[in-house]
């Protein structure tokens, strides 16, 4: 197997917006409150930090922020999708110049490419890129699934190095593993189904719910890495009310509101994405609260 960009918790961090960019400055005390937590990796402008609707421009300069700030600490693995392949390469290109540790590349959106088309677009952008690719299937937000077929052919790939699973079905992680978990890395990206795939052979998340509970997430990994499994899965049971409120809108809709009541910047989505409905808002700060994250 080609070598783990991270083994543990990887968060797909939101990014603090104020009413004219991008809120650096919380930003820099998210990304240090995340490392204190003792997370294993971060994920800049992924599709949890408005990838879609951040210019050009800004997308390349949280991750060149994102880079600085984190300093070596942990891996740092920049978002580069978008429906566009060349447009992926040249995100790719930026990210690596600019110190990424590895890039994380969504599925085309809207285009909905045959399995064909996925395998030419990864191969490309592998061919292209100077760190290690991470495949993101997410077919309940791009309209596609990345087969297992066709992550078997592409894992014979030397640079893809893993996927971030997220369509939801234990049958497809299982045969995904099957098929080529002895080739890449696989990562969960579904945080109510962390343990789970863990124990099919996963090695960790890349984690919206880590934005809100990192020490938490970082715990139920390491208890199942420890030989805990009884422990992982009762902790996976216990944050699963927080994951569930934390989708209860379209993502990120209740991260940033999560993270902007730990203090984290303003409680801002970009159209047309609009602030968390005022009933869901109460169910989501109870489940921090009765988990001790929110006081």
């Amino acid at each position: 197997m080609k070598e783990c960009v991270f083994r543990g918790i990887a968060t797909a961090m939101v990014t603090p917006m104020t009413g004219t960019g991008v809120d650096y400055e919380a930003l820099g005390r998210f990304i240090e409150f995340q490392i204190d937590s003792g997370v294993n990796a971060l994920v800049a402008v992924g599709t949890t930090g408005e990838s879609a609707t951040l210019s050009p421009r800004e997308r390349k300069e949280v991750i060149r922020f994102t880079v600085d700030r984190v300093a070596g600490r942990v891996p740092v693995i920049a978002g580069t999708g978008t429906n566009n392949t060349q447009h992926v390469i040249e995100f790719t290109h930026s990210a690596c110049a600019d110190g990424a540790d590895a890039v994380l590349v969504v599925t085309p959106y809207y285009n909905k490419a045959t399995q064909n088309g996925l395998y030419t677009h990864y191969s490309l952008i592998a061919d292209a890129s100077e760190k290690p690719v991470i495949l993101y299937n997410v077919p309940s937000r791009t309209g596609c699934n990345l087969l297992p077929d066709t992550v078997a052919r592409l894992s014979e790939h030397p640079n893809i190095a893993a996927i971030k699973e997220a369509s939801g079905s234990m049958a497809q992680v299982v045969e995904l593993i099957a098929r080529c978990g002895d080739k890449i890395t696989v990562y969960s990206g579904e945080d109510g189904i962390t343990v789970p795939m863990m124990a099919m052979g996963g090695q960790g998340c890349i984690s919206v719910a880590s934005n809100v509970a990192p020490r938490l997430m970082v715990e139920m990994t390491r208890r199942f890495f420890d030989g805990d499994v009884a422990g992982a899965a009762k902790l996976q049971c216990q944050l699963l009310p927080l994951m569930n409120a934390l989708f209860s809108e379209v993502n990120p809709i209740p991260a940033k509101a999560a993270v902007s009541a730990l203090g984290f910047g303003e409680d801002r989505v970009r159209l047309p994405l609009t602030p968390m409905e005022p009933a869901h808002r109460e169910v989501l700060y109870a489940r921090m609260k009765e988990l001790g994250v929110l006081a």
